[in-house]
């Protein structure tokens, strides 16, 4: 059975100028891990149903929130952000949010996903898109931050498809 699917995902346009274009895939990417989770009771969300990995669609969503906030906040801007999830967490993203405690709940992890998700819009389009950000000893562009996160993105929502798969059989959405 197909999940109603309530997240709008429109497709990324075929020809617009290079930031649209970036920006559109992101939202794109963005988008199908929300629908991937859409229709799912909490239990679900939680079910790490491909073993022997851990992983879950709340993991994930949870997970992107802290690489939105490390991409687009800590390194974009500089700014002082906390991990969300886990004070022990690597300060840049990497591992942050897959773990589950008893507490977490999609609702609040979906709206602290969103929050971030805005706050990088807000800082992202006051930036060029070869506007630089100190990183890693070196200078690293928005241009570049878009495009690992869309590849981000979109390697986790290949995750997200098979776990949404072995949950319910749903795929490709």
């Amino acid at each position: 059975m197909m999940p109603i699917v309530t997240t709008e995902r429109p497709m990324p346009p075929l020809n617009a100028d290079e930031r649209e274009t970036l920006e559109s895939w992101l939202d794109f990417y963005r988008a199908t891990l929300a629908v991937k989770c859409e229709g799912l009771t909490e239990e679900q969300l939680r079910t790490a149903s491909v073993p022997p990995s851990p992983l879950t669609l709340l993991g994930l969503v949870r997970h992107m929130a802290e690489v939105e906030r490390n991409w687009f906040r800590r390194v974009l801007v500089g700014e002082d952000a906390p991990p969300i999830y886990d004070p022990e967490a690597d300060p840049n993203g990497h591992d942050g949010g897959f773990d589950l405690d008893d507490d977490a709940r999609f609702g609040s992890a979906r709206k602290t996903w969103e929050a971030e998700i805005e706050r990088g819009r807000e800082h992202a389009a006051a930036r060029r898109l070869d506007q630089t950000s100190p990183f890693l000893g070196g200078q690293v562009t928005l241009r570049w931050i878009y495009t690992h996160m869309i590849a981000e993105y979109a390697r986790h929502n290949g995750h997200a498809d098979l776990i949404r798969e072995r949950i319910d059989g749903v795929t490709g959405v």
